[in-house]
């Protein structure tokens, strides 16, 4: 490989280690200096196990060397978000109040990667608990979004680390969670490419929750394969998350290559484009001109009620906030994030019938969604409003979520994708929304769209080569 073996997706460098013309020790050593060298200003990383990270690449590289290859992912890197617990490590959720939470347990998506032989780079910055979508976190620092090198713009949250370090090329691929867009959020802002999972097809166990109703863990990559591959990892039955039973396996690999010919894909409303950006929905048409163009059929649907319905249906993400972190936002004395800590505590005023009834009105919108994607196989959309916004302007009591929220609350995935740049040279993204359990169809629409595309190439200005 070339001397920038950093740069590459995790499947060529997988490729790579195979053949053995790249040494599981050699990326390490590289993804170390990048990370040395670029992260005291992006702030991806709350903590890098760079010793023992090191000692798992020399011996991933020993076992590969001998014959002893677990599988075809030993010796790849991976980041983790710092809301999910590995044995023995600090998991702050980033909060500084829980920089002494050293953690009992090994979440299962952790341990499912180790076996296959990864090695976990470190934990990256999050939202404080995973509550905030655009990436700032007042005590623990808020991560650079590398595509401004002068400007601190908004990382999208609540995953901004794993964004960022992807991002950056600080880390192939890394854990993120979704609860209302805290993977799409980053990976857009951040021009990568996420996965949204269906509720239950990826075990919570062992990651501090925000809204066990609503929780979802998933990947976060610069390409559709790597993201699919991660998936295909990641996902399974775990007795130890109940909502893992029941669900038949995805197929996310054999299908990835089908294409788009002959799939109907629905386009936003037209009045649900007013509010986005006039360079955002320009990325947006170019993108299903290109879909288009591969042969499906791009068609309009009536939605049964305003996406911007979601934005105020928080009863049930924070009712659960308060019920897991109210013992916390409920001490003046402990240093947490005011915007976090109002919003939480707020959430102590909402009544058992006004949770209830979101549920219900919930259920009841997942049939008025059913009902209008009858006969179309996907729903498309941009991800976000706006491209990254100077830090300076953000208004926290806006939450910039009215093309993602709907997602979490209808039980769909979504998958986010970068789909072009604006004049200011930020990325912009195209989401790709599909029924619960149809991630395998989500990444293969994504999958064709970066075939014929090269925005998920492009290289950061913050990091340059």
């Amino acid at each position: 490989m070339t001397d920038n073996i950093a740069l590459a997706p995790a499947y060529v460098l997988s490729r790579e280690i195979a053949a053995r013309r790249l040494s599981p020790v050699d990326l390490m050593d590289a993804l170390l200096a990048r990370i040395a060298t670029h992260d005291p200003k992006l702030h991806a990383f709350v903590e890098v196990y760079a010793p023992e990270a090191r000692l798992a690449a020399e011996a991933a590289d020993k076992a590969i060397r001998s014959g002893h290859a677990v599988g075809p992912w030993h010796g790849i890197p991976v980041a983790i978000k710092d809301i999910i617990d590995i044995e023995g490590r600090i998991t702050t959720g980033g909060s500084a109040s829980r920089l002494d939470h050293r953690a009992t347990v090994t979440a299962t998506v952790v341990r499912r990667l180790v076996s296959q032989g990864m090695i976990v780079l470190g934990k990256t910055h999050t939202v404080e608990f995973a509550c905030g979508a655009w990436g700032m976190n007042q005590h623990r620092g808020t991560p650079w979004n590398p595509w401004d090198a002068d400007v601190p713009r908004t990382p999208g949250g609540s995953s901004s680390g794993s964004a960022v370090a992807v991002a950056a090329r600080l880390a192939p691929w890394a854990l993120g969670t979704d609860t209302g867009c805290s993977i799409r959020q980053p990976a857009a802002w951040c021009g990568i490419t996420g996965l949204k999972t269906s509720i239950g097809r990826i075990s919570t166990y062992g990651i501090l929750p925000l809204s066990p109703t609503l929780d979802t863990p998933g990947p976060m990559a610069h390409t559709v394969r790597d993201v699919a591959l991660l998936f295909d990892l990641l996902q399974g039955p775990d007795p130890r998350d109940h909502r893992t039973s029941g669900h038949l396996p995805a197929d996310p690999i054999s299908t990835l290559e089908h294409g788009v010919r002959g799939l109907r894909l629905a386009r936003l409303p037209s009045e649900e484009r007013l509010g986005v950006a006039a360079d955002v929905l320009d990325a947006y048409d170019r993108s299903l001109a290109v879909l288009s163009g591969l042969g499906a059929e791009i068609v309009d649907i009536a939605l049964p009620f305003s996406l911007v319905e979601f934005i105020s249906m928080t009863n049930v993400t924070m009712a659960e906030a308060y019920f897991t972190h109210g013992h916390l936002v409920e001490d003046p004395r402990l240093p947490l994030d005011e915007v976090v800590r109002s919003r939480i505590l707020a959430a102590s005023r909402i009544s058992a019938q006004d949770y209830l009834a979101t549920l219900h009105r919930r259920d009841q919108m997942k049939q008025g969604m059913k009902t209008a994607l009858a006969g179309v196989d996907a729903f498309l959309t941009p991800t976000t409003e706006t491209v990254a916004i100077p830090l300076s302007e953000v208004n926290q009591n806006d939450q910039p979520t009215r093309l993602t929220r709907f997602v979490n609350l209808l039980d769909m995935c979504a998958l986010s994708l970068p789909n072009g740049f604006t004049a200011e040279r930020l990325p912009s993204s195209l989401q790709i929304v599909c029924r619960g359990y149809d991630e395998s169809l989500a990444l293969r629409i994504g999958q064709a769209y970066q075939q014929v595309t090269d925005w998920h190439e492009r290289i950061p200005p913050v990091i340059g080569q």
